[in-house]
This record gives C-alpha cells, sequence and structure tokens, in this order.
C-alpha cells in the first residue's frame, strides 16, 4: 500500500458530511491525489453519495444518511484509496484544456502596467508568461466558477491589494499573490486587473451552468481587442462554442 495512504485523514463535516484529507499543504502531488480521488468516487457512484467537492488538499462528501451511514462511506473510502493509482482514471477522465481567449492591457486591463513595473518586466513579457502554458484549477470559489489556478510563474507574482475593489466586471482576468484567475461574473476583489475574457464561465438557467470544473486546466491566450469584441458577440448571440482540449 502507498506511503500516502497513511498520511491520510477522515474528519467529520456536520452530520452528513465527512472530509478525506490528504495533506496539511499546498502541492501539485497532493492535489492530483485529491483529484483522482474526487474522480474516482464519481466513477464508483456509491449509494447514498449526494456531492463530492475537491478542494487544494482534502476532498468533502456530503451523503444520505438514510442509505449510507458515516461508517460504511468510511470504509468504502479506505478500499478505494488503494486504487488512487489505478492508470485507467486517467484513460477514462483525461484532464481538459479550456482555452481562454484574453485581450490583455488597455481598459480592459487596467492594472497591467502596474503588474510590469512592479515585476521588472515589460508589459508584453508579463503576457508571455501568463499565457505560456495551462494552469490546473485546484478549486472553485468565493463566487460562482472562481478558479483558483495553480502553476502561475511567481517572476509575475504580486501582493494583493491592501483595499478591494468595490465592482470588477465579469470576465476580468487577474493575479492576486502567487495566483491568478478570473472573475466569471461581477464581484468585489483585492487582485490586479491585467486583461478581461469574453467568454462565459457561469450561466445560471444552464443544465450544466460551468464551462469548467475541478481538475481542469485552464490556458489564456492572447487577442487582439478587435477579437475580443467579435468573440463577445458571439457569446452572445450563443453561436460560440469554446475551444477544449485534452492533455
Amino acid at each position: 500500500m502507498a506511503e500516502y495512504i497513511n498520511s491520510v485523514r477522515m474528519l467529520v463535516a456536520g452530520e452528513h458530511g465527512l472530509v478525506i484529507e490528504f495533506g496539511n499543504q499546498i502541492s501539485p502531488e497532493i492535489n492530483e491525489r485529491v483529484q483522482r480521488f474526487a474522480k474516482l468516487l464519481h466513477l464508483e457512484q456509491i449509494p447514498g453519495i449526494i456531492e463530492v467537492i475537491p478542494t487544494y488538499r482534502s476532498v468533502t462528501t456530503y451523503f444520505d444518511p438514510l442509505v449510507i451511514t458515516r461508517q460504511e462511506l468510511a470504509k468504502s473510502v479506505i478500499q478505494l484509496l488503494g486504487r488512487i493509482e489505478n492508470k485507467c482514471i486517467e484513460e477514462l477522465l483525461p484532464p481538459r484544456v479550456v482555452h481562454v481567449p484574453v485581450c490583455y492591457g488597455g481598459v480592459l486591463g487596467p492594472d497591467l502596467e502596474f503588474v510590469a513595473r512592479y515585476t521588472g518586466m515589460s508589459p508584453q513579457e508579463v503576457i508571455s508568461l501568463h499565457t505560456s502554458k495551462p494552469f490546473l484549477i485546484y478549486m472553485l470559489g468565493f463566487i460562482p466558477g472562481f478558479p483558483y489556478l495553480g502553476g502561475m510563474p511567481s517572476e509575475i507574482a504580486v501582493p494583493r491589494q491592501e483595499r478591494p475593489r468595490e465592482r470588477i466586471p465579469g470576465g476580468s482576468v487577474a493575479i492576486g499573490g502567487n495566483q491568478t484567475g478570473f472573475y466569471p461574473i461581477e464581484s468585489a476583489g483585492e487582485w490586479w486587473l491585467i486583461g478581461r475574457t469574453p467568454i462565459k464561465a457561469f450561466h445560471l438557467t444552464s443544465d450544466k451552468p460551468f464551462l469548467f470544473s475541478v481538475g481542469d486546466y485552464l490556458h489564456f491566450r492572447e487577442i487582439s481587442i478587435e477579437r475580443y469584441f467579435a468573440v463577445r458577440r458571439s457569446v452572445e448571440e450563443g453561436t460560440y462554442v469554446p475551444e477544449i482540449s485534452y492533455l
């Protein structure tokens, strides 16, 4: 049995929740186990499980106590932990890459110049690093669909603003600390705005309201202002098809 299993903890979360904790720090290795275990739970379809919520370092499961007890669920968890390394998980559910078009700088990214000055780079160098590779979605929050991404180059990290903006437009792409992401809907926030995407990541009335999920990757791609408005029109008309590939 893999050594990491000995460090896994199961914690009570209210009357019908169970937290499976894989570590006490944020790291790609721990999050990979989180994602693989969450996928296993979805594949197994254990009767009584209502919801599976992966985070940076744990998986929270909510269950119906009239269908399955906490003890029964914990027993199933222990059995599944030994299967995390099974390669068939990737074959059944390969990681998706959602490509996100972004117009950087100007009125759509008013803080790009600040980020460039703070990091000692040119605006284009900041953009080049921000678009250099896909970023893993560790978790979603604090507003519907907001992706917390890992893997952003440390060279473009900047401290969060001391005083949050009261209104940030939906679609704003931002950097805060060593993290990056974008605001699916209008919100307050203290991250630095470097661009904006015209795509919609959250649709309240849709059967599938979220464009992406935890465990997917986002790959930001630079587009011109002309392309930004063209894509926005396509989104508004309902004809835009997001570009999605697989790792």
